[in-house]
């Protein structure tokens, strides 16, 4: 990539991959970047589960009624959890490193889609973690955000277009805060 801002621009959820494997080369960057995330107090309190074996991803498909069937598709899933005894505010570790997954993935040229996993339900009326769960046998103190299915890109999606930016949503100094208070009282 260039540059980071034309990174975000052009990492756009990929929900269609080919049939292509990931090199032990992309795999070791990916994993790189998901330990390298930031963590409160530097407690690391996220762990990963790298899935590439594809009766399991196919299985990891079925975790939610809708929004996961292309986990089956992808080379890589990524299961990203963390325990809860370890940091307060786990959920934002294991997000930051959810979304170092995604960057690293769309610098190597590979897409990729994060499942949402945490607070949802499987097709079977379990949570959705729960079914993760016992798929992957991960103990009970760990707790499973999201799947980060990872794999080369089977359709191009088009970058985002700052025309859609919603500049409506920043607010200065106080919510609803445009800048003109400080303009009236410079006059």
């Amino acid at each position: 990539m260039e540059s980071f801002s034309e990174l975000i621009k052009n990492r756009r959820s990929m929900r269609k991959f080919t049939t292509e494997e990931l090199t032990q080369d992309e795999v070791v960057a990916l994993m790189k970047a998901a330990l390298m995330a930031p963590t409160s107090k530097r407690s690391n309190s996220w762990q990963f589960v790298v899935v590439d074996d594809k009766e399991t991803l196919k299985r990891l498909s079925m975790c939610k009624a809708q929004a996961a069937q292309f986990i089956a598709d992808a080379a890589l899933a990524v299961v990203v959890t963390a325990d809860p005894l370890v940091s307060d505010v786990w959920i934002e570790d294991a997000s930051v490193a959810s979304i170092y997954l995604q960057l690293q993935a769309e610098d190597l040229g590979l897409g990729s889609c994060w499942v949402q996993v945490r607070e949802r339900m499987a097709p079977s009326g379990i949570p959705a973690a729960d079914y993760v769960r016992e798929v992957l046998d991960i103990p009970l103190q760990l707790q499973v955000l999201s799947i980060i299915a990872i794999g080369h890109k089977g359709m191009e999606r088009k970058p985002f277009n700052e025309e859609h930016l919603q500049w409506e949503k920043i607010h200065l100094n106080k919510y609803g805060g445009n800048g003109d208070e400080r303009g009236e009282s410079e006059q």
